[in-house]
């Protein structure tokens, strides 16, 4: 195990999250993921689980020292290479409707979790590392009702810029991967309505919406040595959408 690359990955359970750790582990990179839900995947060789509530920031040094055993236990070493920040929701609210709690709520998962939680695990990610963070064509073109969700990501944006610099002391790399729309159970499953489809479609240069692996596929390359000269960057992998 000591050549082979360790990446922790959130939201790993399912959606863009499990496909990314799919892919991860098919290029030989061992895969420590979370999940919150009650049923938790089960493990296998090259990837495992661990709980977490992304909205606890008060529980993430018991969730480290978990990580660290798990690494030790399962791969003989108490660090990572690469994080990344994929768990998030979105919520569809139109701008004059859209309430506090739901703000909140936004901001606490896709924005306050992925600042503390990288923070956190600072001390386990090597040196030359990698640190990927999730956000959305939405940032770049406007979807009505989606106005909370896409300050969030936006946000996620700068803070990418942010912690290239301040990391780069470290040798640690810090990129946005940015998809757009996609079949996922994102937003509650909206992206599954024929309806739906057919309007993103429209403002997407390749004239449909993704599937998981569009997008999903890239993230072993984004980790690589290939994209070594690569910080503080959006990687657009919407399919060309709101251009």
């Amino acid at each position: 195990m000591a050549d082979r690359k360790i990446a922790l990955v959130t939201g790993a359970g399912r959606g863009l999250g499990r496909s990314m750790a799919q892919h991860l582990t098919s290029a030989g990179v061992a895969v420590v993921g979370t999940c919150h839900r009650s049923e938790r995947p089960a493990d296998s060789d090259d990837l495992v689980f661990c709980r977490l509530d992304a909205t606890r920031t008060d529980t993430y040094p018991e969730f480290v020292d978990t990580v660290r055993q798990t690494l030790h236990d399962r791969f003989g070493t108490q660090t990572l290479d690469h994080l990344v920040n994929n768990a998030g929701i979105g919520t569809y609210a139109p701008y004059d409707r859209t309430t506090p709690e739901q703000f909140d709520e936004l901001v606490g998962i896709n924005l306050r979790a992925p600042f503390f939680l990288t923070q956190a695990l600072l001390p386990l990610i090597n040196d030359g590392g990698r640190v990927l963070n999730v956000t959305t064509a939405l940032t770049r073109g406007v979807v009505p009702g989606m106005s909370a969700y896409a300050a969030t990501k936006g946000a996620i944006e700068v803070l990418t810029r942010y912690q290239a610099v301040e990391l780069a002391d470290r040798g640690i790399r810090v990129n946005t991967l940015m998809g757009g729309a996609v079949l996922t159970d994102f937003g509650g499953g909206m992206m599954r309505s024929p309806q739906v489809q057919e309007l993103a479609a429209h403002t997407i240069a390749q004239g449909r919406i993704a599937e998981p692996d569009d997008i999903t596929a890239a993230v072993p390359a984004i980790l690589s040595d290939g994209f070594q000269w690569a910080t503080g960057s959006i990687i657009d992998l919407s399919g060309g959408q709101s251009l």
